[in-house]
């Protein structure tokens, strides 16, 4: 039969650098979603209780748009989807 036991010698070194790169990637994307899930719970609650569907649709779209810039760009990050989420905001206040 084959030895397919692993020796101590065997165990490669960790990659910290890619373990630290892996780690902000994730604290990135984590920003970036939280204020996009914020901005669509304000753009629903735009369209169900001012019954601004119109407006909770283009608060959806700009949304999108800067979550996407937001995950591509690390200097904007959670900065993209906020515009969103404060103008759905003020939507929900002022209609």
């Amino acid at each position: 039969m084959a030895d397919h036991a692993h020796h101590a010698t065997d165990i490669p070194a960790m990659d910290y650098e890619e373990h630290e790169r892996t780690y902000a990637g994730f604290m990135h994307f984590s920003e970036v979603a939280t204020v996009a899930a914020l901005a669509i719970v304000a753009a629903l609650a735009v369209g169900g209780t001012k019954h601004a569907w119109g407006t909770a649709l283009i608060g959806t779209l700009l949304t999108v748009i800067g979550t996407g810039v937001g995950i591509a760009s690390d200097k904007i990050s959670w900065r993209g989807p906020v515009v969103a989420l404060v103008l759905m905001l003020l939507a929900l206040l002022l209609l």
